[in-house]
């Protein structure tokens, strides 16, 4: 496939594909991402089929047991694997058992608050408990980095193909809003070693163990965090810094994109998918006169229509959900908060060539990653894909290796070495 070269969009898939695993979208799209996250050697596919057959179709509390229980089993494999000395076994286990534990914690937004604030820190916990066993299986070819951040450091993890310590290409991945590190290894590190490569994965302010162990909240500005881990990465010996990469998955195609405009010393850079403005999948839902007051500043009145709006409780969980990782007070700061995530005010300040992928059927910025193309001078590239090849839907759930073969097409195209 050529980098000219586009996937069809316009042809009729599957009724799986196109109807999906459940009726509730949530649930529907939380399968599609760990079944393509067995592409890379999470879990396996009869495993994720046979965990779904016991979750009751919009039913949390059945989504967060099935996962559980086989976070559990996986668990318990890896260790019996580990003690027999079987440490690439263990390892598969592990990084399976990280993946089920993170996808239990999906359910955390749709259980009563009392329940999911309870279990949301010790089921998290025992996924990064799986998570770092299986760095300690990979022996040393796997190494801790913490990178200085501000007044305190953000858990990172060097990914190597091997202990030999040769300076390596390396792709530096940054998560979505609430996705879980082992997203990050489906989503990019598990090709690039692959292909030779190093990949960098951490958690920044606001992401996973930033957010529920220190209570650290998101920020606009990501420069100010990415330029802190290339820092950490280009004195090291087994890290070429002429061949740094970068990834953003989910909403980290707006923080990815954000940090080029002041960081540039990437050599190429993949948006996955292109995000121009946060806030329009929050904004969409407000009425015509609710956007009037939050444009005119009338904080009381807004937060009093919001508090009066009421809504289900549901609706009313997933939002506080979602708003904690701001760490706003209330609904007009919230809402103030989260439009001050667009690239419109620094995109032609980005240098760095720019993949920028476009599935069909998105559904949280659609039509943004043509925005994104739209604003920038620097070299770049729209990748469709669309239900004709199972690619469909927000970052491609189900073709990641598709996914994998056009953004490392771009990435190695823009090496020092080619």
């Amino acid at each position: 496939m050529t980098a000219q070269q586009t996937v069809p969009t316009t042809a009729t898939g599957s009724h799986v594909l196109e109807e999906g695993f459940f009726a509730s979208q949530s649930f529907d799209y939380g399968i599609r991402i760990t079944l393509g996250a067995t592409a890379y050697g999470v879990g396996d596919v009869g495993t994720v089929l046979a965990t779904a057959a016991r979750i009751t179709d919009g039913d949390w509390a059945s989504w967060f047991s099935a996962w559980t229980d086989r976070a559990d089993q996986l668990a318990a494999l890896a260790v019996q694997h580990r003690q027999a000395g079987d440490l690439r076994g263990a390892s598969w286990a592990f990084l399976a058992a990280a993946d089920a534990w993170s996808r239990s914690l999906d359910a955390v937004d749709g259980l009563p608050a009392e329940q999911a604030e309870a279990v949301l820190l010790p089921t998290f916990r025992k996924g990064r408990d799986c998570w770092e066993a299986w760095i300690d299986c990979a022996g040393s070819r796997y190494v801790r980095v913490d990178v200085p951040y501000e007044d305190t450091t953000l858990p990172g993890y060097l990914l190597r193909p091997d202990a030999s310590g040769r300076a390596r290409p390396t792709l530096v991945i940054t998560n979505g809003s609430d996705g879980p590190i082992t997203d990050m290894w489906w989503a990019g590190a598990a090709e690039a070693l692959d292909r030779g490569w190093n990949a960098f994965v951490y958690d920044g302010p606001g992401q996973q163990s930033m957010l529920f162990e220190r209570g650290t909240t998101f920020r606009p500005d990501w420069e100010a965090v990415l330029t802190p881990v290339v820092d950490a990465l280009v004195g090291r010996p087994d890290v070429d810094a002429a061949a740094l990469t970068a990834s953003g998955i989910s909403q980290a195609g707006y923080w990815v994109p954000r940090a080029l405009a002041f960081e540039h010393r990437f050599v190429a850079a993949v948006a996955d998918p292109g995000v121009v403005d946060v806030s329009t999948s929050w904004v969409e839902y407000l009425p015509a006169e609710m956007l009037q007051l939050l444009d005119a500043g009338r904080k009381d009145d807004f937060d009093r229509y919001m508090a009066q709006a009421g809504g289900d409780p549901e609706t009313g969980r997933t939002f506080a959900y979602r708003a904690r990782p701001y760490g706003a007070s209330s609904p007009f700061d919230l809402f103030t908060e989260v439009r001050r995530y667009q690239l419109r005010d620094v995109a032609e300040r980005i240098r760095t060539p720019l993949l920028i992928t476009e599935p069909e059927d998105e559904q949280f910025w659609p039509g943004q990653s043509e925005q994104l193309a739209r604003l920038l001078t620097a070299p770049h590239e729209v990748a469709r894909f669309g239900v004709v090849d199972g690619a469909n839907w927000h970052c491609q759930p189900l073709g990641r290796r598709l996914t994998a073969l056009r953004a490392f097409e771009w990435l190695e195209a823009h090496l020092p070495s080619r």
